[in-house]
């Protein structure tokens, strides 16, 4: 019998680590209202019922469709939803009059967990996304470009992000990044043995053909455009860089992420110099002090960092409401207030483990489709935790993303826990047991029969007869019996499937 080799499912494990990430968010909760009014919210029951009922037909979705999926994503990503929804709910309660955004955002979890299930119970087979490279392409670069369309565009807080369709706006670049993602996978598997190829050399680094080059101009070309028409230097930035390191993945050539680097690095000085908005955000970067009007979001989101120190000042005791846009672009800044350096710290580990996770599945793929896929999914979470974190904390210029799963937005919910439910269906896919090959069994003599056969003297002498050569004869002399001759000898020969 064949072997089989395999990971086990671990769906006890995932409920689990489930209870206790659904807990700590809970916690947060009802801390918020221990600190501020000494007594135990009065929707606290519901609360319970709502987290612990999305957990709970997620986890029988997984464990009914995904047996074999990775058990610890759903938990992380959990996690996160919980203390999102826990700091939204702090910050409402410090308006006047109380708003409930809370609400709101548990209304577009509740719709973007049930889209994932859907996912997850119609899409058996992520490798059928393989066939539509190109239809996804440019169903990508549309999203990307939508805002750009006069009378459907939305410009906020000065970047032109967002499309308005009735009394609902919508951010169609969080649906590109997954739309690109897959489409990236698919045309980098077709095309990873050319891009490989290398042309001249440079310092010991083989760089790629020119004729290569035309893919990552498009990107950069497209990458420029959402800098400089929709002022969205995040944007620009994500969908850039994604495309380069799975370039990178795909080919193995360290040459491709030099040129990426190269080329935005140029783009964005080129940007600095004509485009006032970029100057902007480089000066809010580099000198926020230098205009406290115009940076007044920059600062503020500092001042609370500091003022909360290592550990913070504790759930619901902190003024994180000080800082503009604290419930979208700034949640990191009002995380770092109230659960300290160590708390947000704390949730950058746990997006660190979800890209860990991802890039763990996209190591053990048995195809190149299922390899780039995952790592393009665990790429999107990095570079966009990355380029808002570092812009809340001025390690980079500010950016226009939204903190995954965190930040108050339906379009970004919705678009990050299908980026999960994919991620999960790769998952089981890689973790799944295979058969290994059949190996042949080794053949033995003693399961096999002899079979008689008289040989006269003269046959003694001559040589042996011949078998075919598949038998493995084994000769063996024995006397007659008297009534075959007295001294004539017999030889036993030994054939495969024969009687004596």
């Amino acid at each position: 019998m064949s072997e089989v080799v395999g990971y086990r499912r671990r769906r006890g494990v995932e409920a689990f680590m489930l209870i206790f990430a659904i807990a700590l968010g809970l916690g947060g909760y009802v801390l918020i209202h221990l600190n501020r009014d000494a007594e135990l919210p009065a929707q606290w029951p519901w609360a319970v019922a709502a987290l612990a009922g999305i957990g709970l037909v997620l986890h029988l979705v997984i464990r009914w469709r995904l047996p074999y999926a990775d058990p610890l994503i759903l938990p992380l990503v959990m996690l996160l939803n919980g203390l999102g929804l826990a700091m939204i709910h702090r910050l409402d309660l410090g308006t006047d009059p109380v708003m409930h955004s809370a609400e709101l955002q548990l209304m577009w979890l509740v719709i973007a967990a049930g889209i994932c299930c859907l996912l997850i119970i119609f899409l058996r087979d992520y490798r059928v996304l393989h066939r539509y490279t190109y239809t996804m392409f440019l169903a990508g670069l549309v999203l990307l470009m939508l805002p750009l369309l006069p009378g459907l565009g939305l410009e906020k807080n000065g970047a032109r992000i967002w499309i308005h369709l009735g009394t609902y706006s919508f951010q169609p670049a969080e649906l590109a990044k997954l739309v690109l993602s897959i489409a990236f996978a698919s045309y980098l598997v077709d095309k990873r043995e050319v891009l490989a190829m290398a042309g001249g050399r440079v310092l010991g680094i083989d760089l790629p053909r020119p004729r290569d080059l035309g893919p990552i101009l498009v990107m950069w070309m497209v990458s420029l455009a959402v800098l400089i028409f929709q002022k969205d230097l995040g944007t620009s930035l994500l969908f850039f860089g994604l495309f380069v390191m799975m370039l990178y993945v795909a080919t193995e050539k360290p040459s491709w992420p030099i040129l990426g680097t190269f080329l935005f690095a140029l783009g964005a000085y080129l940007g600095y110099l004509f485009f006032g908005h970029v100057q902007v955000r480089v000066s809010s970067w580099l000198d926020p002090f230098s205009n406290y009007d115009q940076n007044y979001q920059v600062i503020n989101a500092q001042f609370g960092i500091a003022f909360g120190g290592a550990f913070g000042t504790g759930w619901g005791l902190g003024r994180p409401n000080l800082t503009p846009l604290a419930k979208t672009d700034f949640i990191a800044a009002a995380i770092g207030e109230e659960l300290g350096v160590a708390g947000l710290l704390a949730v950058m580990l746990l997006y660190g483990l979800i890209v860990a996770r991802g890039l763990r599945a996209s190591l053990v793929a048995r195809d190149p489709f299922g390899k780039l896929l995952a790592a393009g999914l665990a790429f999107v979470f990095a570079i966009q935790v990355f380029a808002i974190l570092g812009g809340v904390t001025r390690l980079l210029p500010l950016t226009g993303l939204t903190t995954p799963f965190m930040s108050q937005g339906g379009s970004s919910l919705i678009a990050n826990w299908v980026t999960v439910g994919l991620l999960l269906i790769v998952t089981h896919q890689v973790r799944r047991p295979a058969a290994e090959q059949a190996v042949e069994p080794q053949q033995w003599l003693e399961a096999e029969t002899t079979q008689m056969i008289p040989v006269g003297v003269a046959g003694r002498q001559s040589a042996a007869p011949s078998f075919p050569p598949a038998a493995d004869a084994s000769l063996v002399k024995t006397p007659s019996s008297p009534d075959e001759g007295g001294d004539e000898p017999t030889e036993v020969v030994q054939l495969p499937g024969g009687r004596p």
